[in-house]
């Protein structure tokens, strides 16, 4: 609120309670634009361990959230998806047309709840989807009031650097020698926070504009 000078509503719901978000959906319905879907476990080590907890909270929690949505007749969203749905590429640039291929159990609940949405709006020629494949979101508003400082270990490289830089972790260790790269470690894409949410403004913009499903890179691998 004190970086846009407008007050923002803020109502704390746990998708997976179906009952709670279709109180919240009815109470608003004839009065929503859009969902803008965010809400996800997104850790790929942790995934690992605790798949059952990410199918649960991004899979069901979703088909919760359409379903208040449809309550409401609610049927324009963005889906904050990720570029871990294309797996190990190929070739890089990627384009949303690059083949897929998920190694973690966090990708597969990204892409899984992709072909949910894709499906519905084939079901159903009112719904208009957006589904956002981000790049490694790096970064922090320019005011530095927001930004990612995670407490304890960072599961990013960027907070994982920066730590490092002021002292707070001793080093950053370096994996991989042989990648096709000039000095053979890893290369990666980044896009800043700032630009990351101006994609989502112009996505929303757009959706009243859509009939189906469109995918969007923000980013290119």
């Amino acid at each position: 609120e004190s970086l846009t000078g407008k007050k923002v509503e803020l109502i704390e719901c746990d998708m997976r309670n179906a009952e709670a978000l279709n109180a919240f959906f009815d109470s608003r319905k004839g009065k929503l634009h859009s969902v803008l879907h965010m809400a996800a476990l997104k850790s790929v080590g942790e995934s690992n361990s605790k798949p059952l907890d990410y199918y649960e909270n991004n899979v069901v929690g979703t088909i919760n959230l359409c379903r208040a949505m449809a309550r409401a007749d609610c049927k324009r969203i963005v889906f904050s998806s990720s570029a871990t749905v294309y797996g190990n590429p190929e070739k890089v640039p990627l384009d949303e047309d690059s083949s897929l291929g998920c190694l973690n159990p966090y990708g597969r609940t990204k892409l899984v709840v992709e072909d949910i949405l894709r499906d519905l709006a084939k079901s159903d020629p009112s719904w208009s989807v957006i589904n956002l494949r981000y790049f490694n979101p790096a970064g922090a508003h320019p005011s530095g009031r927001m930004g990612e400082d995670p407490n304890g270990i960072p599961n990013n490289l960027m907070p994982y650097v920066s730590k490092v830089a002021v002292g707070k972790l001793e080093k950053l260790t370096v994996f991989g020698n042989d990648y096709k790269t000039h000095d053979g470690t890893g290369v990666r894409d980044y896009i800043h926070v700032c630009d990351l949410a101006r994609g989502h403004v112009a996505a929303i913009t757009k959706l009243p504009d859509i009939q189906g499903e469109e995918v969007v890179n923000l980013g290119t691998g």
